[in-house]
């Protein structure tokens, strides 16, 4: 039996599905397609997790795309994380040309151009479905990883919800929490929280207000509010039992990796929290994909990273697979590695002694081949061809084989304006999340604190004015000394000064000693 006849036995033989499957592609032997035998994934291991990875421009993106077509056909919904901009075509039907044909007949399977049912999802100030959570819902603990609080700093911010919680004052978005923090620097408030819960000192409440002010500045505002997004509308399907792809558009969010991971790590978090025990089913309730996934990791602190490591090992028993693209499988820390049944591996590039070693570590990490030289092929795999090895049915590793991949059905390019906005406008769920609402919480509610409390000195001050004549410069200069004076007016300066300092991407010494923005 010739090597080629070898490949083909094994491929039937490890790659069969009893149950339902996804194709990936065909086989490919010494630059030969093998027509007639196919690549297939089980759906039923696609909550094991998976790796998408490759250099620039080698076809992670329309992987990434094909799969989520696949997902959808059998009812599974999406999440697509869509950083560059280019998944918004899975809205509309592919176009035919020579190459796609060909390389479908050489498949053997016939390319059906066909639209998938489609939800644009935005965290910023892109067109599409608002997704907001308050900052009840993120908690302490949560809030305090994010932030890269130190152990005081923690007990200070678990305190604050304490406070929040045993007084009934909501906190839903930043300038509640702010105000809380300046509530709880007055006289009354400290009287308050320290008699009850414990010393806050006046550093630590500092230093979470110039923390909360950094992560404002950078978008998260528009993150935190009402209405909060209830994740299970992400499972929805349309009336042909299609999954919803659900494309989150982050291109203004490239510069801000911190961001980006916050987003992530509250939504697997809610998910985790909210979706029920499963264990392994016929096929996942969603599958989320983590397009650049180097920007979730490339800012996280270590206990944001053990966050993010221990929700990729549990989440799976939720009926959730999470699938990372990114051009260096190295991006990804091990510990999240190591839980990726599926791997898809595009071309490398190794145009450095480092990047040879690099491969070299790459290629040892995958099973080993008696018909491949896994080394070799990673750096001459053409566009559109990968490395592939999944889980069987029974949850082992299939044997490491060089496909072929099928083509996306869907529009290969990005929408046009016009077409997104009607996608979202007659979205459901735009109706249901794109409207803001501004509810009494704790900033209204200290505001008249607050307000109460400097009425006396305001009083005076007017009592002052009426008993003086009007025309007196000097007593007119003296009322706004006690006006600029006041803890108030202070307090509204250092705002606006750490505010035009934040515009003009500048730190304050402390903040950069610290040396550790969020974002």
């Amino acid at each position: 039996m010739s090597k080629k006849e070898e490949l083909i036995q094994l491929v039937t033989e490890a790659y069969k599905v009893s149950g339902t499957s996804i194709t990936l592609g065909a086989p490919k032997y010494e630059n030969e397609v093998l027509s007639g035998t196919q690549i297939k994934a089980p759906l039923k291991t696609f909550n094991r997790h998976g790796l998408i990875a490759g250099a620039t421009g080698t076809g992670k993106t329309k992987t990434l795309q094909n799969l989520a077509e696949q997902l959808s056909v059998n009812g599974v919904p999406s999440l697509l994380m869509d950083i560059k901009g280019d998944l918004s075509g899975i809205s509309q039907a592919g176009s035919a040309n020579q190459k796609i044909l060909d390389r479908h007949t050489a498949i053997g399977i016939e390319w059906i151009p066909e639209a998938m049912p489609t939800e644009f999802l935005s965290i910023s100030n892109e067109k599409g479905v608002r997704m907001r959570a308050t900052i009840s819902e993120f908690g302490p603990v949560l809030l305090s990883k994010i932030l890269e609080l130190n152990d005081v700093q923690s007990g200070v911010i678990s305190m604050i919800f304490k406070y929040c919680d045993d007084r009934q004052l909501p906190l839903l978005d930043i300038k509640d929490f702010r105000k809380v923090c300046q509530f709880l620097q007055t006289e009354d408030g400290k009287k308050q929280i320290e008699s009850d819960y414990g010393l806050a000192s006046s550093s630590s409440i500092g230093a979470i207000m110039r923390n909360i002010l950094e992560i404002e500045q950078q978008g998260a505002d528009l993150f935190f509010g009402e209405p909060s997004f209830e994740v299970e509308d992400l499972l929805r399907k349309d009336e042909r039992g299609y999954g919803y792809c659900n494309v989150m558009r982050l291109t203004d969010l490239q510069a801000k990796p911190g961001l980006f991971s916050t987003f992530m790590l509250c939504l697997l978090a809610e998910i985790y929290e909210k979706f029920p025990e499963r264990g392994d089913q016929d096929k996942p309730v969603l599958c989320i994909f983590i397009d650049e996934a180097h920007l979730i990791f490339k800012e996280a602190s270590k206990s944001l990273l053990n966050q993010i490591t221990t929700i990729v090992k549990l989440i799976r028993s939720k009926g959730v697979g999470l699938y990372f693209i990114t051009q260096d499988p190295t991006d990804v820390p091990e510990e999240v590695l190591g839980q990726l049944g599926m791997k898809l591996q595009h071309a490398l590039r190794a145009f450095t002694e480092k990047d040879r070693k690099a491969i070299k570590t790459i290629a040892e990490n995958f099973p080993p081949s008696d018909f491949y030289k896994t080394s070799d092929l990673l750096t001459s795999l053409g566009i559109g061809e990968a490395l592939v090895t999944v889980l069987n049915e029974k949850g082992i590793p299939t044997p490491l084989v060089h496909t072929y991949l099928t083509a996306p059905k869907t529009r290969m390019d990005v929408i046009s304006e016009q077409e997104l906005s009607d996608i979202v406008k007659h979205s459901e769920l735009a109706t249901k999340y794109n409207v803001d609402i501004d509810r009494e919480s704790a900033f209204e509610i200290l505001s008249g604190k607050l307000e109460k409390h400097n009425k006396p000195v305001k009083e005076e001050v007017e009592e002052q004015e009426e008993q003086e004549p009007k025309t007196s410069g000097r007593k007119e200069k003296s009322t706004m000394e006690k006006v600029m004076n006041s803890s108030v007016t202070r307090t509204i300066v250092r705002e606006v000064a750490r505010g035009l300092l934040g515009v003009l991407g500048l730190k304050s010494s402390s903040t950069r000693r610290k040396n550790s923005s969020w974002f």
